[in-house]
C-alpha cells in the first residue's frame, strides 16, 4: 500500500520544481557567462565553485570577478559584496511571516536559497495561498544547483575562448550596461545613476585604489534611499 507521506512529500517536491524550472532557464545562460569571465579573471573551476556555493548572488558575483580582475582589495570586495547583498534581509523579513514555529535549522537552509527570483516566485505563490514550505525549498534549491554547475561550466567553457574573441573583453561591461538599463525605470532610479557617475568620477582622482567604488556606492545609494523617502513623503501630503 502506497504510503500517504511519501506520496505528499513527493507532490510537494514536483510542485517546487515545476516551479523552478523558469527561474533555473534563465540562470544558466548567465551562469555560463559569468564562469566564461570568471576563466578570464583568472579564476578555477573549484574557485568557481566555492564562489557560487559561498555567494550565491549572480549581481555581486559579477561584482566581485570584475575586481578581482582589477585586482582590487580584499576589504574592498567583501565590503562591496555585503553592501550590494544587504537586500537580502529584507527579502528574507519579508518571507518570515509564512514560517511560524519552524526550525532554525530550516529556516538557515532556506534563507541559504534565497535570491531576487526565488524569493519573487515563493511570496506571489505564499501569498496565493496553497505553497508549502518544503516546495519553497525545492524551488530555492533546484535554482542553487541549477547556477553552480552553469558557472563551473562556464569556467572551463572560458578555456575554449580566446582572449577578446567575439568581444569576451568587453561582456562584463555589457552585462553591467543591461543591469543597468533595465535598473532605471523611474525618475528616482535615473537621478541615483547619474549621481553614482559623477561621485565614481570625483572619488577616483581623490582616492587611491578601487576604493573609490566603496565610497561612490555608499554615497550614490543614501543619496537615492533619502530621495525615495522624501518622494514618498511628498505623494502622501499632496
Amino acid at each position: 500500500m502506497p504510503n500517504p507521506i511519501a506520496i505528499k512529500e513527493t507532490g510537494l517536491v514536483r510542485a517546487g520544481l515545476a516551479a523552478a524550472w523558469p527561474i533555473c532557464l534563465g540562470y544558466f545562460p548567465i551562469g555560463l557567462s559569468l564562469g566564461v569571465l570568471a576563466q578570464k579573471g583568472g579564476l578555477a573551476p573549484w574557485q568557481m565553485a566555492a564562489m557560487s556555493l559561498l555567494v550565491f548572488a549572480g549581481g555581486a558575483q559579477f561584482i566581485a570577478v570584475a575586481m578581482l580582475a582589477t585586482g582590487a582589495s580584499a576589504l574592498a570586495i567583501v565590503s562591496t559584496v555585503f553592501m550590494v547583498n544587504l537586500r537580502h534581509l529584507l527579502m528574507s523579513s519579508a518571507l518570515a511571516v509564512h514560517f511560524p514555529g519552524v526550525s532554525r535549522r530550516f529556516l538557515a537552509l532556506f534563507a541559504y536559497g534565497l535570491t531576487d527570483e526565488s524569493f519573487a516566485v515563493n511570496l506571489t505563490r505564499f501569498n496565493q495561498g496553497g505553497w508549502n514550505r518544503f516546495s519553497a525549498l525545492t524551488l530555492n534549491h533546484a535554482a542553487n544547483a541549477t547556477w553552480v554547475v552553469s558557472t563551473v561550466a562556464g569556467v572551463y567553457l572560458g578555456q575554449l575562448v580566446p582572449p577578446g574573441a567575439a568581444g569576451v573583453d568587453y561582456a562584463l561591461t555589457g552585462m553591467f550596461l543591461c543591469l543597468l538599463a533595465f535598473q532605471i525605470s523611474s525618475p528616482i532610479f535615473t537621478a541615483t545613476a547619474l549621481l553614482a557617475a559623477v561621485l565614481s568620477l570625483l572619488t577616483y582622482l581623490w582616492l587611491p585604489g578601487n576604493a573609490y567604488v566603496l565610497v561612490a556606492s555608499s554615497l550614490a545609494a543614501t543619496a537615492g534611499l533619502a530621495l525615495k523617502r522624501a518622494w514618498r513623503k511628498r505623494e502622501k501630503t499632496s
